[in-house]
C-alpha cells in the first residue's frame, strides 16, 4: 500500500514568486524574511522524499465559472497546462507544464465515489496559483507527478464545513489504500482571514488579526472540535469576505487527524494577509 509520507497546508500568496526573484529597488522589504520562512518549510517536504503529490485547492474562477462549478473536482489527466494569462500579466507567474499521476487520480475518484462523495472530474483540468504556488514554494524544480482536487470555496451554495473536514479524512484513508508502494505527500492549499476588494483589503495585516490567531491554534493542535463549534459557513463572512478559504485549512486538518498536533508551524504577517505554513508527518519525522 501506498503512504503518506507528509500532510502540508499553506497559503499560496500568489505574489511571492515575483517578491523572491526581484532585484535591486524591485526587491520589496520583505523579500528576505518571506523568502527564509520559504526555504525552512520548502525542507519539510524535501525530508520527507515524496514520489507524488496529491495538491488540494481552488480555482480562482478561471476554468471553473457559474455555468459549471462542481463542489469537489478531481484532474484526472496525463499533464496539466498552468498558469493563466492573468496570472502571468498580475503576479509574474511563470507558464508551467505539471505532470499528472493517473492511476492515483483514478483511484481516488472510484473510492471517493464508492464513499459517498459525488465527485467530479476533468481530463483537460488547466491549474492556477493554488495550485502552481504551493508547487513554487515547496517543490520549485516541479519534476513530481500530481493529483489536482479543487474544491469550491467562492460560489455559493457552498459545501458545509464538516463536508471538507470529512472529505480530507476520506482522501487520507483513500490514498493509505492505493495499492502502490510510492510516498505520498498531501498537500493543500487556503488562507486566514482574507477580504478581496473590500475596505480592509490592504492593512498592515488580515484584516482578523482575532480570527488568525485562533485558526493558527486549531491547526497547530489539530483542535476540529474547537474548529467546527466557531466555524459555520455564516460565520465566516465576519474575518472577511474571502475566508472561507479557510474551509481547504479544515480539509487539511482532516487528512492530518483530529487532535494532531502538527510538527512544523510557521507565520508572516504580511501587510494584507496572515502566511501560515504547517506540517505533520504521519509515520514521524524523517531522519
Amino acid at each position: 500500500m501506498a503512504s503518506i509520507v507528509a500532510v502540508i497546508a499553506s497559503t499560496h500568496h500568489p505574489f511571492y514568486y515575483r517578491a523572491s526573484t526581484s532585484t535591486g529597488d524591485d526587491r520589496p522589504p520583505f523579500a528576505d524574511e518571506w523568502t527564509r520562512k520559504i526555504l525552512a518549510f520548502r525542507e519539510t517536504l524535501t525530508r520527507a522524499k515524496p514520489d507524488v503529490l496529491v495538491m488540494v485547492g481552488s480555482d480562482h474562477f478561471h476554468q471553473l465559472w457559474l455555468d459549471n462549478m462542481p463542489q469537489f473536482l478531481v484532474g484526472k489527466a496525463p499533464f496539466y497546462d498552468a498558469n493563466w494569462y492573468n496570472e502571468e500579466r498580475e503576479f509574474g507567474l511563470p507558464r508551467m507544464v505539471l505532470k499528472g499521476q493517473e492511476d492515483l487520480s483514478s483511484h481516488i475518484l472510484r473510492s471517493g465515489l464508492d464513499a459517498g462523495f459525488d465527485l467530479a472530474f476533468s481530463n483537460e483540468l488547466r491549474i492556477d496559483h493554488s495550485v502552481t504556488c504551493p508547487i513554487i514554494t515547496l517543490r520549485p524544480e516541479a519534476d513530481l507527478p500530481i493529483v489536482p482536487i479543487y474544491t469550491n470555496i467562492f460560489a455559493p451554495p457552498l459545501p458545509q464545513p464538516s463536508r471538507f473536514v470529512k472529505l480530507g479524512e476520506t482522501i487520507r484513508e483513500i490514498v493509505e489504500q492505493w495499492p502502490s508502494q510510492l510516498r505520498v505527500a498531501v498537500i493543500g492549499t487556503g488562507h486566514l482571514s482574507l477580504e478581496l476588494g473590500g475596505p480592509r483589503q490592504f492593512g498592515p495585516h488580515g484584516p482578523d488579526p482575532a480570527f488568525d490567531e485562533k485558526a493558527v491554534g486549531w491547526i497547530a493542535n489539530g483542535d476540529l472540535d474547537g474548529c467546527l463549534r466557531e466555524v459555520t459557513l455564516d460565520s465566516l463572512h465576519t474575518p472577511g469576505n474571502a475566508t472561507h478559504g479557510f474551509m481547504d485549512f479544515m480539509l487539511m486538518m482532516g487528512v492530518a487527524g483530529a487532535g494532531v498536533k502538527a510538527d512544523y508551524v510557521d507565520t508572516l504577517d504580511l501587510f494584507h494577509t496572515m502566511e501560515a505554513y504547517f506540517t505533520w508527518y504521519p509515520n514521524g519525522a524523517p531522519a
